[in-house]
């Protein structure tokens, strides 16, 4: 029986390179770096990114896992270089002792026995989530294979929020004003919104979060399990976009604001239409989507919609109140170079960690050793019809 579909990423901020090892995609998928690269470099774009977006290229170049381009069930994997690569350099990546609020530095020195952060902020850095990315991407190109299109954007941010809804019908045209805008929101007044807060922050030396949002189109119901706790499509969906660096808050659906309403005006109604008998949801229609696509643990047919909460970077120009560890005296916080705001970059990493979820879901209902075996399983899958 084929292994479920898991990634390991591997590498440090300003190391030598990031490494992504993903196993168990069946053989017969075509990895296209072009698609892979397209996405890397979506991850480095969005108003408020630092200098550091100007030094790195990132592409990705594959090591291991596939023949002519193929992936042969092995497994794969791919490398993005650091141009970056300075971490063995003690005189540009000196001892960081006045940990920053808000990042891993100071439990992670207490954890490691150490008045260093450097060696914990370097891990824990989002500079990681490249390499989740480029994982994700290879999902993304396995699931295109059955239909199943991913659509990830930045809500809002602060006082500044978007209404538009994607749609099964209107998805690719917001995907091209989102790509059209500089923090990849698809509302050109939301977008100039979040733009001016960011630039507001930057003035201050301060930073700035927001609200990613991903939905997922063409998943067939059954996706997931209501029989493991820790299968349920929606809990690993959550794990995954709360692993990203500085996500506080996931929402599947409806999301926290269920609680605010009685069951009646949460629950989706359930229609059965004879002429969309072949569609991914075999006919059977909701009234509305407050599940977010996701029911007993499962995909139910609808949209699968995932919210995430990023706050504001934790690097401040301006410092944080602190303690040197070597002294234990009151000191600001050390600054290092950041971002203002990463909020469309972290729309890009949420959309792939949701994919690879999605992928691995699908591939444990439907995957065989090969593509050819998958492709049958699913087929044979849609052939039949609730009784």
């Amino acid at each position: 029986m084929p292994m479920p579909l898991r990634y390991q990423t591997a590498g440090e901020s300003h190391g030598n390179s990031l490494v992504a090892l993903i196993d168990g995609l069946p053989e017969g998928l075509r990895v296209d770096l072009d698609f892979i690269n397209q996405e890397l470099h979506r991850r480095q774009g969005g108003y408020g990114r630092g200098a550091r977006q100007r030094i790195e290229s990132d592409t990705a170049e594959i090591l291991a896992g596939t023949r002519a381009g193929v992936t042969i069930g092995s497994p794969l994997c791919l490398r993005i270089v650091n141009r970056d690569h300075r971490l063995d350099d003690a005189a540009k990546t000196p001892p960081l002792s006045r940990p920053r609020p808000g990042h891993a530095d100071l439990a992670g020195s207490i954890k490691y026995g150490t008045a260093d952060c450097r060696g914990t902020l370097e891990r824990a850095s989002a500079r990681e989530t490249a390499a989740r990315v480029a994982a994700g991407a290879v999902a993304r190109l396995l699931l295109r294979e059955y239909g199943v299109e991913t659509f990830g954007f930045v809500r809002g941010a602060i006082d500044v929020r978007t209404d538009v809804m994607p749609t099964n019908d209107n998805w690719t045209t917001l995907k091209q004003a989102r790509d059209a805008s500089e923090i990849a929101c698809p509302d050109a007044h939301a977008s100039q919104g979040i733009i001016d807060l960011i630039h507001r922050a930057k003035t201050e030396k301060d930073t700035v979060g927001g609200w990613c949002e991903t939905h997922v189109f063409g998943c067939v119901p059954g996706l997931g399990t209501c029989m493991n706790w820790d299968e349920r499509l929606d809990a690993r969906l959550a794990f995954a976009v709360m692993g990203i660096q500085a996500f506080k808050a996931v929402e599947i659906g409806l999301g926290r604001e269920c609680a605010a309403r009685f069951g009646s005006k949460v629950h989706d109604g359930i229609a059965y239409n004879e002429a969309a008998r072949n569609a991914t949801n075999f006919g059977f229609e909701r009234t509305s989507n407050n599940a977010g696509g996701l029911e007993g643990g499962m995909t139910n047919g609808m949209p699968v919609v995932v919210h995430g909460t990023m706050k504001p970077i934790s690097t401040l120009l301006q410092g944080m109140p602190s303690v040197d560890l070597t002294t234990h005296e009151a000191v600001r916080s050390q600054y290092e170079r950041s971002d203002v705001s990463a909020i469309a970059a972290a729309s890009v990493v949420m959309e792939h960690v949701v994919a690879f979820e999605i992928a691995r879901a699908f591939l444990l209902k439907f995957g065989g050793d090969t593509m050819r075996e998958t492709s049958a399983a699913y087929q044979r899958f849609r052939e039949t019809r609730p009784s």
